[in-house]
């Protein structure tokens, strides 16, 4: 598997990333889900949409957003007449799902969106792994982008939302692909990551903020990954507490090589980074690639796509769920659940996902078996594995898992050109 063999450091990462995007598409199939299928467990799965590769795009690769009306956001990387990536909405209309394509990116806006963000303004902020000019080997160095709704006599006809460019990316110290989406802090600044650049062209990755004043975006660089015994290459969005510390995962580096978990806190000189837990591949896992989850005592909830004590995935194991937690004056990680192909479940690839009750939500990749959404409950001191909808053969759910306001879960997969589906409790 390409994600597991996955090479940081001086090879270009770049050069792996577009190798997973290669792969998707040689995985993908012309079959495609459609109507309801009842699902184990007493969930009932729904394909809301299913993409055509027309003005829809193809290969949906970062789940949804939900705003506070219920609509559906989403982007997928390939687009109608290119491969800059479309930007989709998802509107209730009765018992049925209206999709409308509001932005299809050109190259001077960046391509290969790496996932959107509703922002206080209740404009759409993201970031485009390449484009935006003509370096990092004339494919573009990325991008950090806002998307406007238009005006509302437009907007009733389906105009399209504009695009705007806050911020391109040149390669150099400030980073370059942008693999993950932003987030925002209270006042409105966006906070992100790049899984390349800094110190050295293709390693090892930077932490960013673009502050925001006066209708003028700065770009401040934060960290710079890479120094011996920090994580390399961030491909996850970062995460907040109510502190104002930042959180977040690394693909390699750490003491092992297999990835890390960091904190960045805020000093009046700077952004201090500490690293929190250092994946050792066995039995707590390794190589995480989805965002983090942070619950109100502090713990932090990932996924890791190999490691674990299962060995039906070969050495790199079959990946796990993790709890990193303040303990002692330091932290402490702790394996919630170790995936094993012999049940189908195996590589987690997108973020977990926490409702009210503190169940955890997820997906596996599978691959060569469909995948599957998930579910973790806390009961009794320990965490009970649920599995609520196995993909087909080619499904491969990715993204993370957004959650309703009535408990409905939401997310994108691989099939066919990409579906965007729902789980219904």
């Amino acid at each position: 598997m390409l994600l597991q063999q996955r090479i940081v450091g001086e090879i270009s990462c770049r050069s792996v990333r577009a190798g997973m995007f290669a792969l998707v598409v040689a995985l993908s199939a012309a079959t495609m889900l459609i109507g309801v299928v009842p699902a184990a467990h007493s969930q009932t799965f729904q394909v809301l949409h299913s993409f055509t590769k027309t003005e829809d795009g193809y290969w949906p690769v970062t789940g949804v957003v939900i705003d506070r009306g219920g609509n559906l956001y989403g982007t997928s990387q390939g687009g109608a007449n290119n491969y800059g990536g479309v930007v989709f909405k998802m509107s209730r209309r009765g018992s049925s799902w209206i999709f409308t394509p509001i932005h299809n990116f050109v190259r001077t806006e960046g391509v290969q969106p790496a996932g959107i963000a509703i922002g206080p303004d209740g404009n759409l902020y993201g970031a485009n792994s390449q484009g935006g000019g003509m370096g990092c080997g004339t494919t573009g160095c990325g991008t950090i982008f806002k998307i406007t709704p238009p005006p509302r006599l437009c907007a009733e006809l389906n105009c399209p939302w504009p695009a705007t460019v806050l911020y391109t990316f040149q390669g150099g110290s400030d980073g370059l692909d942008p693999a993950a989406g932003v987030i925002f802090d209270q006042a409105g600044n966006l906070f992100g990551t790049t899984y390349d650049g800094g110190d050295r062209y293709y390693c090892c990755g930077v932490a960013y903020e673009l502050s925001h004043a006066g209708g003028t975006w700065t770009y401040n660089l934060l960290h710079t990954f890479g120094q011996p015994g920090d994580g390399i290459a961030p491909e996850a969005p970062l995460v907040f507490d109510n502190a104002g510390n930042l959180y977040g995962s690394t693909v390699g580096g750490g003491s092992s090589n297999l990835g890390a978990v960091f904190q960045m806190t805020p000093s009046p000189s700077g952004w201090n980074e500490t690293i929190l837990w250092s994946f050792l591949g066995s039995p707590d896992g390794g190589t995480p690639l989805g965002s983090l989850v942070l619950d109100p005592a502090g713990n932090l909830y990932g996924a890791t796509y190999g490691g674990g004590t299962s060995s039906n995935c070969g050495s790199s194991g079959c990946g796990t769920v993790f709890a990193v937690s303040p303990a002692n004056g330091g932290w402490t990680e702790t394996v919630l659940h170790s995936f094993d192909l012999s049940n189908g479940d195996a590589w987690p690839t997108g973020g977990l996902t926490m409702d009210a009750a503190g169940n955890l939500y997820g997906t596996t990749s599978g691959y060569n078996t469909g995948g599957n959404v998930f579910k973790l409950t806390p009961t009794n001191g320990g965490w009970v594995y649920t599995s609520l909808y196995d993909f087909p053969r080619d499904g491969d759910p990715s993204g993370t898992v957004a959650i309703d306001a009535n408990g409905n879960l939401y997310g994108t997969a691989q099939e066919g050109y990409g579906i965007v589906w729902e789980i219904t409790p």
